[in-house]
């Protein structure tokens, strides 16, 4: 497949030029035209551009990409590596960030309600972003926070405490603890996502709705891997998953 054709595809699937965000989403480095191999993996690292080198990839397709705003844009140090490898090789960098988070099917906080059974009722925050859905059944709070670390991979971090068993929960995936207050006021038991900061552990034991950090890479790599299964269905392009551990 062209790799315009493929950019055009993603785009539009993931409906990228609707949506607000603080990077480019798209083909960030354009690399050779004919695209049949993409390695998949949540963060355009280093070691995740050598893995497909090693696999004879045409490129990647990551949710982490480069040229966040508000960071340095000179070519220096690591962003120097990164880039002198990918054109080196000649490989195209696709990355999707919010569309991957967002996407009602593929998405990170979809494919994280799939993994864990829950059943979204609602979404609140900035772009709908976030979402407030069901527990299979009732649970408690320590079974709940059981059950993600089993089914991730990563024992979660677990703050404050629940006055009863936990029914309603909201999640969004990775970085978004600046989101706790709006779940709370959309009526959650419980909120999940990757990272947590300082303010985050007072408010959760203030509010009495706890807080759970279960893990930042732990949590956002479900879209991507969904997104490439879906490419290589509808496409047949090849897609692998490298999963680069990461404890964050």
């Amino acid at each position: 497949m062209h790799r315009d054709e493929l950019t055009r595809y993603l785009d539009d699937l993931l409906g990228a030029p609707r949506i607000k965000d603080y990077c480019p989403n798209g083909l960030q480095v354009e690399g050779r035209a004919d695209v049949r191999k993409l390695v998949c993996g949540v963060t355009a690292s280093l070691a995740l551009i050598d893995a497909a080198i090693a696999r004879g990839a045409d490129g990647l397709l990551v949710h982490h990409g480069y040229f966040w705003r508000g960071e340095d844009p000179r070519v220096l140090a690591t962003r120097r590596k990164r880039l002198a490898r990918l054109l080196g090789h000649d490989l195209n960098l696709y990355a999707y960030h919010l569309p991957l988070d967002l996407h009602p099917e593929l998405g990170n906080n979809a494919q994280l309600a799939k993994l864990m059974g829950w059943r979204a009722v609602g979404r609140f925050g900035d772009q709908d972003i976030g979402v407030i859905g069901e527990l299979e059944a009732p649970a408690p709070l320590m079974q709940v926070a059981r059950s993600i670390g089993a089914r991730l991979g990563r024992e979660p971090l677990v703050v404050g405490e629940a006055a009863g068993e936990i029914r309603h929960v909201a999640w969004c995936t990775g970085a978004a603890q600046g989101m706790f207050e709006a779940a709370i006021a959309a009526g959650a038991e419980l909120f999940v996502s990757g990272e947590v900061s300082e303010p985050t552990v007072h408010l959760a034991r203030e509010s009495g709705v706890p807080y759970i950090a279960a893990g930042h890479h732990a949590t956002e790599r479900y879209g991507v891997h969904a997104l490439g299964a879906h490419l290589q269905a509808q496409l047949g392009i090849h897609c692998e998953f490298v999963d680069i551990d990461n404890p964050a």
